[in-house]
């Protein structure tokens, strides 16, 4: 842990450089943020547990576990299915923890993953932490929010800049362990480009730090964006968790 008590963790394979970075946030004792960094499997998550006081951190603890466990020789497509697996199995572990402790009881964690392999990538997710490619100095956003605020910006209801703000902003729609049967997964893929940077994050950077800024700190040929970028939400009070992964690709390894 650093200096500022950002929890920091790097690691390097291949293709692969990625860099973690994670805190508690300025109002918070207990971080429930989670996150995945293992280049050697081409595997990366960050999730957010939701429910209360140490009910989110294991939530978010469970997925990052089951993840991390992953075997390491298994093809794009097996590792995707295994994802997907683990996933479900977190979800109705989560689900069946939350029934135990009474009606209302809620034990669930947002959580997006991304798989890489050569020179391709796939992206799932449940609930509004996000995932973003920087190429260039352009950044897109990968992900869309499975959140409350989200439909009302898509209905027309709400700008980006109001949702952010909204009382509602933190209303999620899809989580791991959430009160449904069954997890509902969204998945978009794509191909990579030499100095291509990818971006996981949890909310507490996304809702902290615009766009904008996101890319700029991004930007920059070294290891210490995900950093950065906690350092950034830190200076602007936020009071949530905050989790960056950041991802390196560079063609040939």
């Amino acid at each position: 842990m650093s200096e500022n008590g950002i929890g920091q963790n790097a690691a390097r394979f291949g293709s692969f450089r990625s860099c973690a970075a994670t805190h508690a946030g300025t109002a918070n004792r207990l971080n429930e943020d989670a996150y995945v960094n293992r280049p050697d499997l081409g595997l990366w998550a960050v999730a957010d547990g939701a429910g209360g006081h140490v009910a989110g951190e294991i939530a978010s603890a469970e997925v990052a576990s089951l993840l991390q466990s992953i075997d390491a020789n298994l093809s794009a497509s097996e590792m995707l299915v295994e994802v997907r697996t683990r996933l479900e199995a977190a979800h109705a572990r989560l689900h069946s923890e939350a029934s135990r402790l009474g009606s209302g009881a809620m034990v669930a964690t947002t959580v997006v993953v991304l798989m890489a392999r050569d020179d391709h990538f796939a992206c799932l997710w449940a609930g509004d932490s996000r995932a973003y490619l920087l190429r260039g100095h352009s950044l897109t956003r990968i992900t869309r929010d499975h959140s409350l605020v989200q439909v009302m910006v898509e209905n027309g209801t709400l700008s980006e800049a109001e949702a952010a703000r909204h009382p509602q902003a933190n209303v999620i729609t899809r989580a791991v362990g959430a009160d449904i049967d069954l997890l509902e997964l969204d998945k978009r893929t794509g191909q990579l480009q030499a100095g291509d940077r990818l971006l996981l994050c949890s909310d507490g950077l996304s809702k902290t730090v615009p766009e904008e800024l996101l890319a700029e700190l991004l930007s920059g040929d070294d290891a210490a964006a995900a950093e950065r970028l906690v350092t950034a939400a830190l200076m602007a009070k936020v009071t949530d968790n905050v989790t960056a992964v950041t991802i390196d690709f560079t063609a040939g390894g």
